[in-house]
C-alpha cells in the first residue's frame, strides 16, 4: 500500500506486495480481488480439513495417509496459495523483501521438504527421523495458507470498508434533475444539467448540483457537509449544494456549477486522493520494515542451525519446524497496514464531518499545532458585509462617491466591493464602465473611470470611523474625495469555537487588512490572544514565519487571495470553503460551510488519528518481539514446549486483525 506506485488496472505493489488502492473510489464497488481470495480460501478450507482429520488420527495406513495428504495439500498451497509465491517471486527478484517474502519461504520450505520426503524417503538422513518415520508438514503448509488466505481476506473486506463513507456520499449525487423549459418541467439526466439552467427542487428530492434558489423556500439538510442535522432555511438568493436534501418546501434553482465542479465532486476527488498519500510517520515503519525482512530471514537460518547442530534428536527436523515457525510469525503485515488503514479510515471521517484534508502529512502535522493564525473577515465574521453610510468630500455628492466607488469595485471579488457594488444596485445608482481595473492584493483597487483615476484603499487610523464598522477610502485623481463605511457581524459559531480552542491549548492570533479599532473590537469581543491591523498580505506572511521560529507548528485560517501566500507557508493552511479558490488551492485543510468549530474538530481528529498509528504500530511490535523467539525456540529449555508453525500463522493473522479493527474504531469514535 504505498500510494506512490501508480499503474493500470488492479495489481499487488512491488514494494510491499499488498493490493494497490484504486485512484478512483467507486472502482471499490466492483472488488474481484476479494471475491478471488474468497474463492481460494473457501476451496483450500475444503481440501484442508481432510489433511488435519488424517493427520490427527489413523484412519488409514501410513503411506496410504501420506498419499492422500500429498493429493490434498499440492492444490491448496500450488493453487489457492499461488499469489503468495508470485508475490514472493516478484520481492526477490525487485530486491523489495516484504511479508510476502517470508510467508513463500516457510511455506515453500514445509511443502516441499515434505513433498521430497514422501517420494525420496530414503535420501533423507537419520537425523531427520522421529521412531524411524520421516515428519511430514503438508498439514502445517495447508493450514498456513488458509490461515494467510482467511487474514488477506479480512483485510481486503476491511479495506473496502473505508471508503465507505465516499462511497455513501457517492450515492447522494442525484441521477436526474427536472428542468423548467416554457413553464413545462421536463426530467433529464444529471449529465445532461449545464450552467444557467433553472430546475425544480422537489420535497424529498436531492438537490441535483451547486447553484442559487430563484423562486420558493424550504428547508434543507446540509448534514453531508456539516455533520449538523439540523435543517438550514433557504429562500430566494440562497445557495444550495448538490447531494444535499430537500426538505418540506419546492424551489427553483439556477444551476451554478455542474460535473466535476461540484463541491460533492470536489469532496470525493480530494478525500480520494488524500487516502492515498503518505504521513511522515509512515516513512518511519517503511525503513523499519526494509531492515526487518532480512533480519527475520538471518534469524531463521540461525535457529535451524542451531537446532539442527545443537538440539536434541530428531534435531534437523526440530529445526526446520522452528525455522518455519520464524519465518510465518514474523510476517510484517500488521506493520505494513498500520499507517495506511488508519489514514484511509481517518480521511474518510473527517469528509464525514465537513473536513477535506489533502494529503496525509497535514493530517499529522495538524495534531502539532501550537498557534492559529486567523483572518478576520469570512474566518471570525459572516463576511456578509452591508454598506451603513457614505461620506463624501466636497466637491463630491455621496451618490457620486457612491457611483464611482460602485464602478471599480464591481469587478472585484472581496467581500467589502460587493457591498459596495450591491448598495449601488438596490440604490438605482448608475455604474460607469471601468478601465484599466487593477486588484492590488491586500491593499485596493483602482481602474480609469469616465477619465478619471479612481483608487479605494482601506482606511487607515481615524477618530471618526466606528469601532463596529470597516471604511474604505475613494480618492480620484489623487484627491480624496470620500469615505464608505460597511457594516460586518461576528459568526455565531467563532465564539464557542475560540474557547474550544483555547481549551485544546492553542494560542490565537488575528491577523488583518481591517482597521485596528473594528479588529480590536471583534477580537475583545471573543478573546482572541493577539491581534494585527492594517496588515499586508506580504507582512502576514512575515509574522506567520515569527510565530513559527517561536513557537514551532503554526496553523493559518483564511478564506481571500490576500490570505493565499500565509496559507500556502504555514505548517497547516485551512480555508473556508465559501473563500476564493486561490485561497482554498493554496491550503491543506478546508471546511465545508467554514464552520470554524471544524478546526478544533480536525485537529481532534488529527490527534485521534495519529494515537490510533501509534496504537497500531505497537499492536505489529509487540506481536514481532514476543512471537520471533517463542517461534525459535527460546521457551523449551524451560518448559519443553515449542510453537506450532500452524499457531504461528494464527497468530500472525491475529495481528492483522487486531490492526484492521483498531483502524475501523475511528470510524465510530467520537471527534469534538
Amino acid at each position: 500500500m504505498h500510494p506512490e506506485v501508480i499503474q493500470q488496472g488492479p495489481g499487488s505493489c512491488p514494494i510491499c506486495g499488498m493490493a494497490l488502492e484504486p485512484k478512483d473510489v467507486a472502482q471499490q464497488q466492483d472488488n474481484a480481488e476479494y471475491r478471488d481470495m474468497s474463492l481460494r480460501f473457501r476451496i483450500g478450507l475444503l481440501l484442508t480439513i481432510p489433511i488435519l482429520v488424517l493427520d490427527m488420527g489413523n484412519y488409514l495406513q501410513p503411506s496410504q495417509s501420506q498419499t492422500l495428504q500429498v493429493i490434498l495439500a499440492t492444490p491448496v498451497v500450488l493453487w489457492a496459495g499461488w499469489p503468495f509465491f508470485e508475490r514472493g517471486w516478484k520481492s526477490i527478484v525487485s530486491r523489495q523483501l516484504n511479508m510476502f517474502t517470508l510467508i513463500s519461504i516457510g511455506v515453500g520450505v514445509a511443502f516441499f521438504y515434505s513433498l521430497f520426503a514422501r517420494l525420496f524417503p530414503q535420501s533423507i538422513p537419520e537425523s531427520f527421523k522421529y521412531h524411524g518415520e520421516v515428519p511430514l508438514y503438508f498439514e502445517s503448509a495447508a493450514v498456513i495458507t488458509v490461515l494467510v488466505l482467511m487474514g488477506q481476506m479480512l483485510e481486503l473486506r476491511a479495506r473496502a470498508k473505508t471508503g465507505a463513507a465516499i462511497r455513501s456520499l457517492l450515492q447522494k449525487a442525484a441521477k436526474s434533475a427536472f428542468i423548467v423549459q416554457n413553464g413545462e418541467e421536463i426530467e433529464i439526466s444529471i449529465e445532461d444539467v449545464k450552467v444557467g439552467d433553472v430546475l425544480r427542487v422537489r420535497p424529498g428530492d436531492n438537490i441535483p448540483v451547486d447553484g442559487t434558489v430563484t423562486e420558493g423556500k424550504s428547508e434543507v439538510d446540509e448534514s453531508m457537509l456539516t455533520g449538523e442535522s439540523i435543517p438550514v432555511d433557504k429562500g430566494p438568493g440562497d445557495k444550495v449544494t448538490g447531494g444535499t436534501i430537500n426538505q418540506s418546501g419546492s424551489f427553483l434553482m439556477k444551476a451554478e456549477k455542474v460535473g466535476n465542479e461540484t463541491v460533492l465532486s470536489r469532496i470525493i476527488r480530494m478525500v480520494s486522493e488524500a487516502q492515498r498519500t503518505k504521513a511522515p510517520i509512515q516513512t518511519f515503519a517503511d525503513k523499519v520494515a526494509g531492515y526487518f525482512v532480512p533480519a527475520v530471514l538471518l534469524i531463521a537460518i540461525a535457529t535451524f542451525f542451531i537446532w539442527a547442530f545443537f538440539g536434541p534428536q530428531p534435531s534437523f527436523m526440530y529445526g526446520v519446524h522452528n525455522a518455519v515457525a520464524v519465518l510465518i510469525i514474523a510476517c510484517p503485515c500488521a506493520l505494513g497496514l498500520a499507517t495506511p488503514m488508519s489514514i484511509m479510515v481517518g480521511m474518510g471521517r473527517g469528509a464525514e464531518m465537513g473536513i477535506l484534508i489533502k494529503d496525509a502529512a497535514a493530517l499529522e502535522r495538524l495534531a502539532k499545532v501550537k498557534t492559529l493564525i486567523m483572518d478576520k473577515t469570512g474566518t471570525l465574521t459572516e463576511g456578509k458585509f452591508k454598506l451603513a453610510q457614505v461620506t463624501a468630500f466636497a466637491p463630491w455628492s455621496e451618490d457620486e462617491v457612491l457611483s464611482l466607488a460602485a464602478s471599480v469595485e464591481q469587478l472585484s471579488e472581496h467581500p467589502i466591493g460587493k457591498a459596495i457594488a450591491r448598495a449601488a444596485k438596490e440604490k438605482n445608482i448608475p455604474t460607469p464602465a471601468v478601465q484599466n481595473f487593477k486588484s492590488i492584493s491586500g491593499v485596493g483597487v483602482e481602474g480609469m473611470v469616465n477619465g478619471r483615476q479612481v483608487v479605494i484603499n482601506m482606511a487607515g487610523r481615524s477618530r471618526i470611523i466606528p469601532a463596529d464598522k470597516t471604511a474604505v477610502a475613494l480618492t480620484v485623481d489623487g484627491k480624496a474625495a470620500g469615505l464608505l463605511f460597511v457594516g460586518d457581524t461576528i459568526k455565531k459559531s467563532s465564539y464557542e469555537a475560540v474557547k474550544e480552542l483555547h481549551n485544546k491549548g492553542l494560542k490565537l492570533v488575528m491577523v488583518t487588512g481591517d482597521n485596528e479599532k473594528t479588529a480590536n473590537k471583534v477580537a475583545s469581543e471573543l478573546g482572541i490572544d493577539q491581534t494585527y491591523a492594517e496588515i499586508t498580505p506580504e507582512a502576514k506572511l512575515n509574522i506567520l514565519h515569527e510565530f513559527q521560529k517561536q513557537d514551532g507548528y503554526v496553523a493559518m485560517a483564511g478564506d481571500g487571495i490576500n490570505d493565499a501566500a500565509a496559507l500556502a507557508g504555514a505548517d497547516v493552511g485551512i480555508a473556508m470553503d465559501h473563500g476564493t479558490d486561490v485561497a482554498i488551492e493554496s491550503s491543506d485543510v478546508t471546511l465545508l460551510k467554514g464552520d470554524l468549530k471544524g478546526i478544533g474538530r480536525a485537529i481532534s481528529l488529527s490527534l485521534a488519528v495519529t494515537k490510533n498509528i501509534k496504537q497500531n504500530l505497537f499492536f505489529a511490535f509487540i506481536y514481532n518481539i514476543i512471537g520471533v523467539p517463542i517461534a525459535a525456540g527460546i521457551l523449551f529449555p524451560f518448559t519443553g514446549m515449542l510453537l506450532n508453525p500452524m499457531i504461528a500463522a494464527f497468530a500472525m493473522s491475529l495481528s492483522s486483525v487486531s490492526v484492521i479493527a483498531n483502524s475501523l474504531r475511528l470510524r465510530i469514535l467520537k471527534i469534538k
